[in-house]
């Protein structure tokens, strides 16, 4: 399940350096991490949304717009899946309220 991860890794990484009016990705980047943050948060609001007024498949549409924008949004801080997949593999066999009350913004 994590090669599809990885390929979307190498594909923005790629794509950030292109031609914007041919790459979505690299359309997102040179408009700048506030315009794609904001996309995120529009992406967020619109799975909220799915979640609670769609069926299944446009939930799923929802949260794949969403994690794609947001990995844009890391590969602009030069951050990836990876880094997120890492941070996921460190909470197992943490409790979730341990996990929450350890962070120093509680």
């Amino acid at each position: 399940m994590t090669d599809i991860l990885k390929k979307l890794n190498s594909v923005i990484n790629e794509r950030k350096n292109e031609n914007a009016k041919e790459s979505y990705v690299a359309s997102l980047c040179e408009k700048g991490l506030d315009h794609t943050c904001n996309k995120v948060k529009e992406e967020s609001n619109e799975l909220i949304n799915a979640l609670k007024n769609e069926n299944n498949e446009r939930i799923i549409s929802e949260a794949a717009d969403l994690w794609f924008h947001s990995l844009v949004a890391l590969s602009m801080k030069n951050l990836s899946s990876n880094d997120i997949l890492i941070e996921l593999e460190k909470r197992f066999g943490v409790s979730g309220i341990t996990e929450k009350n350890s962070r120093n913004d509680g």
